[in-house]
């Protein structure tokens, strides 16, 4: 009889969770409290809590209480996976804002944030520079009479437009460009970023540069802001000081500012009120996982966390990586090192020593995004071997090094390849233009380009060289 298996929430990870479970003969059942996406979906179905059964230590099951329509239900399962993801609850952090509770405008979390006519001829103040806090900024000065974005450490903002009309992610998420990075010093790594930030504008010139240039902190995704600024449409400024009844005062500053409305754009906390601090207990932002998946003290590894994890990356093809890994965890396919190992580890991870190497990320849950997933690839048997490649599919070997690194790179073998993966990796660039190539254009063969493909080959035999050394 194949695994039940219980998943909380139908999310992206969610819904990834159950697409590894069918394809590894699991019985998934999945339980979404909202009437949206959702194997067997139950909707509009609250889960009230997770529990370990009376002989955990023997079975490794749990029983799931739910709520639906009233009506309350109990279910067993021989496993769980959470995929509730760190959005759970907004940070409204009032306490931190003297004044707030006699403010007479209006403010709210930029959760609520639905459309921007709310803004319409209004003085709007925006906290937090995050990419949410941003966009609600960029958009507010189209209809506001004056917009406001207040930022504590500033961030780094880059155009979504890369290189020669790339987007970003594909140019700078490659298996070269992440090797080289990881093989530099962090403070050559930091100054390298700040002058290719810098390229597209000075960032001290806008109020914006980071205030912590050694940690790295997730760079903001706009392209309109620095139109805006320069217009006088958004004007940044420091911390807020004090909320008075129809204005704010900022730090370092004596004016005070009239506002209407205030939006907290101040992020998300999370928790896990279904289930038992013995079993999963959140701390500091993060919780006692390993490989951000697995409670390391359960004496059963029949409990999986999926998505709680800030790659420099994707989430969606990390939260289906920890899936197909997890799901083989739960099938008794992979077994884990001992509760100490995994333990030891964790704590390591807490800690957050910098290596020295590489990009040093400052806040819990974040990671190298390439580096996580080969990890995680490589316990499946599914990450690519690109010496063997080298030798068998030069051409695919260059583009998988070189080339973006897409989530068909993760599914050219192990459990859930995808035998279009190749194909898919080849004509990756030919999808990604259709939609902007609507007028076709006649283009001279450039010996310049043939000169690059031959030095990139070059180079990859040398990385690769360099690497299996």
């Amino acid at each position: 009889m194949a695994k039940r298996v219980a998943i909380v929430g139908a999310g992206a990870t969610g819904l990834a969770s159950i697409k590894c479970c069918l394809e590894e003969g699991l019985k998934p059942t999945c339980f979404e409290r909202s009437d949206d996406l959702g194997g067997l979906w139950r909707f509009t179905t609250k889960v009230c809590s997770v529990r370990k059964r009376p002989d955990f230590t023997a079975t490794g099951q749990w029983e799931v209480v739910t709520l639906c329509e009233g009506k309350q239900e109990s279910a067993i399962f021989d496993a769980v996976m959470v995929c509730t993801g760190f959005f759970t609850n907004p940070n409204l952090p009032l306490d931190s804002f003297p004044g707030i509770n006699n403010f007479k405008g209006q403010y709210f979390h930029s959760r609520e944030y639905k459309h921007p006519d709310i803004f319409r001829d209004k003085s709007v103040l925006v906290i937090g520079m995050g990419n949410s806090g941003t966009d609600i900024a960029v958009e507010a000065s189209h209809l506001a009479k004056k917009v406001f974005l207040s930022t504590t450490g500033g961030a780094w903002v880059i155009s979504r437009v890369f290189d020669s009309g790339y987007p970003w992610d594909m140019v700078f998420m490659t298996r070269f460009q992440n090797t080289f990075r990881n093989s530099l010093p962090t403070p050559i790594v930091n100054w390298l970023i700040a002058k290719r930030m810098n390229s597209w504008f000075n960032h001290a010139n806008y109020g914006l540069i980071p205030e912590d240039r050694v940690q790295l902190r997730e760079p903001v995704l706009n392209d309109e802001l620095p139109g805006r600024i320069i217009t006088g449409k958004v004007l940044i400024k420091p911390r807020v000081k004090e909320v008075k009844e129809n204005s704010v005062v900022f730090s370092n500053t004596p004016k005070e500012e009239p506002i209407d409305i205030i939006v907290f754009a101040t992020g998300y906390t999370f928790a896990f009120p279904f289930l038992d601090e013995t079993v999963v207990k959140v701390e500091d932002g993060q919780a006692s996982l390993y490989k951000y998946i697995f409670p390391a003290h359960l004496p059963k590894p029949t409990l999986a966390v999926i998505g709680l994890i800030k790659p420099l990356g994707s989430l969606l093809p990390t939260g289906d990586t920890q899936a197909r890994w997890a799901v083989r965890v739960l099938k008794g396919v992979i077994k884990l090192p001992p509760s100490s190992t995994m333990i030891e580890e964790v704590n390591e991870r807490k800690k957050n020593k910098p290596s020295g190497f590489g990009l040093y990320y400052c806040k819990a849950l974040e990671t190298d995004y390439i580096t996580y997933i080969d990890e995680l690839l490589t316990a499946i048997n599914a990450k690519p071997n690109l010496f063997s490649l080298l030798l068998t599919d030069p051409r695919l070997a260059l583009a998988i090094f070189f080339g973006p690194c897409t989530p068909y790179q993760f599914r050219l073998t192990g459990p859930g390849k995808w035998e279009g993966a190749r194909n898919a990796i080849m004509t990756q660039w030919d999808r990604t233009f259709k939609a902007t190539k609507t007028r076709i254009v006649q283009e001279s063969p450039s010996l310049f380009a043939s000169l690059l493909k031959v030095f990139s080959f070059l180079a990859l035999l040398v990385a690769i060289f360099l690497i299996f050394l």
